[in-house]
């Protein structure tokens, strides 16, 4: 009878130890999904791009660029 209650002792005990690493891993969920992912490296907006383009070539049609300031800036924007 001995080796029996010993048997359900060290049973009772590893039941304890799993609530207890259950119990610290639900502690630590709600920390780590608060903690947002990192943002991938964003590619310039293209509204920006588009924007700035529209820009020079309204300045082009006025007459205040040249075709040649045109074309530089505009190749200075999109890289």
């Amino acid at each position: 009878m001995r080796g029996r209650g010993l048997a359900l002792a060290a049973g009772y005990r590893m039941g304890q130890r799993q609530a207890e690493e259950q119990a610290a891993q639900q502690q630590m969920a709600p920390q780590m999904q608060a903690a947002p992912a990192p943002a991938p490296a964003a590619a310039p907006p293209t509204e920006d791009l588009t924007a700035k383009i529209e820009r020079l070539a309204a300045l082009h049609q006025s007459g205040a660029l040249t075709d040649e300031e045109f074309a530089a800036a505009k190749q200075k924007i999109l890289g």
